[in-house]
Formats: structure tokens, sequence, C-alpha cells
């Protein structure tokens, strides 16, 4: 995988952006390079490093089949976390966080199988027997329930993982995860605390092509651990028709009886 990420591609992208040195977080300095017209510029090569390692820690949850919730509400990052979490098959949030996403995930179910059940009754027929103003009612419900919780109607239990653009401003999910215990990978701009995060990227996390360059390399990682989760899951059904022929019982040898003929009463006597 290290071998995938050019310094030179990120440094394209403008990954290497920070934020105006009077913002910025005394625990980013190991991840910073210099300063350049009051603005912090990343070490680009730490970057690709952390790039690196996050990239080996999300393909192994992927692989092991548990699922990482991407979290991005900016407006910059909205439509490129939703594209590249749903390319990799994984949940996302980026509309307004709801409190109590992991922490109270029993009550989060409750209104994704709420919807549902509002799916099922559009199926059946049982919406067409609703008043008009009823109808309107449960569409909006709907609406409503779909734009905050839809991409996570899948995720029937907490995520592995939880991977966060810009904590700062999500700050809420980076504590109900530390809370749970859930790993937490982000990109960190030099505004922001890494020590809350597990696993830190040091990137620009302002920039929509910043943004779209991390996102793509965390993303691959992600399909790739999906893809090994899937060769391994194929290969005992590939290999189970030559393992049973194995282990089958040996059929038993051919034994050939020697029959010896009789000894005669004359030849006895000869013998003799």
């Amino acid at each position: 995988m290290a071998n995938n990420i050019e310094v030179k591609e990120l440094l394209d992208a403008g990954v290497h952006f920070g934020h105006l040195t009077r913002r910025w977080d005394p625990n980013m300095a190991p991840y910073i390079y210099m300063e350049r017209n009051g603005i912090h510029i990343i070490n680009l090569y730490k970057t690709a490093a952390k790039i690196d390692e996050a990239s080996e820690a999300l393909k192994k949850i992927a692989a092991s089949g548990r699922k990482i919730l991407f979290v991005a509400t900016k407006k910059q990052a909205k439509e490129i976390v939703a594209e590249k979490a749903a390319k990799a098959n994984q949940p996302y949030i980026t509309e307004r966080w709801p409190g109590g996403m992991l922490t109270n995930f029993v009550t989060i179910r409750k209104a994704v199988k709420k919807m549902a059940a509002i799916d099922r009754m559009k199926k059946d027929g049982t919406f067409n027997t609703l008043s008009k103003k009823e109808r309107l009612q449960v569409d909006r419900l709907r609406a409503k329930l779909e734009k905050n919780l839809g991409s996570i109607s899948d995720m029937t239990r907490l995520p592995g993982a939880l991977f966060v653009v810009d904590i700062t401003r999500e700050h809420i999910a980076v504590k109900e995860a530390q809370k749970l215990n859930i790993p937490i990978f982000a990109m960190v701009d030099t505004n922001s605390d890494p020590r809350q995060v597990q696993y830190v990227i040091p990137a620009n996390d302002d920039a929509s092509k910043s943004i779209d360059k991390v996102m793509t390399y965390v993303s691959d990682a992600v399909i790739e651990g999906l893809s090994e989760r899937k060769a391994t899951k194929e290969a005992p059904k590939k290999d189970a028709p030559a393992k049973a022929k194995a282990d089958a019982p040996a059929a038993p040898a051919k034994v050939e009886a020697t029959v010896e003929a009789p000894v005669t009463e004359a030849a006895k006597q000869e013998e003799e």
C-alpha cells in the first residue's frame, strides 16, 4: 500500500496546507514541516506514512466483517464521503450527527425499524388506506428519517471503527466513540488535537481536493479488505469437493486367495 501513496499527488491535491499559525494546536507540532506566509505546512512524508498505517488497519477491520462508519457533515466533504463510503459499501453520516448515535444505538435502531415499517406499509397497500393528512405526515417522517439515518439502515450493530473528517467539528461523534472504545481514524488539520484519535492522518480537511485524495486511498483499502474476506469465504467452498475426495476411505485392496492343490494318497506314498 505504501508504494501506491505518492507524495507528489498529495502535494498537487493541497493536502499540505494547514491553518493559520495563530489557530494551531501545539500537539500537531510533530506533523508540521514549516510555516509559510502565516500558514502551517504539513509534512507530507508523515502524511503518506500515516495514510499507509491507517489503510492497513482499515483493511483488516473490513476483512473481519465489521463496518466502518464514515462521518463528515461539513459542506465540502459531504458528497465526497458519501460517494466513497457507498462505493466501499460502508455506512456514513453526512447530515447532522444524531446525538446518541453510538451511545444510544438501541434507540437509533428503533428509528431505522420505523422507517422499514413505513416501507412495508407502502408495499402491502396499508399506506393507501390512510387519510390524505396521515399519508402526508408519514411521508414527511419517512423523508426525515431517510435524510438522517438512511445510510445506516443496514448497520445492525455498532461499527468496528469510525472515520472522521475534521474532529473539531465532529467532536460529539469522537466523544461517543471514545466512550465505547471504538477505534477512531481521522483527517486531522493543524487546528485540532491529534491525541483524541488512534489513527491520525495529518491533512488539510477543508479543501475538497485534499479530502477526495485521502478518501480515495482509504476507501480503496476498505474495498481491498472486503475482497480478501470474499476470497477467504469462497476458498473453502472450492476446496470442499477436493478435500472430501481426499478424506474418503480408500477402497479395500483386492486379496487374491491362494488355493493349494489337494494332496492325493498316491502322492503321499511316493514321498514316503
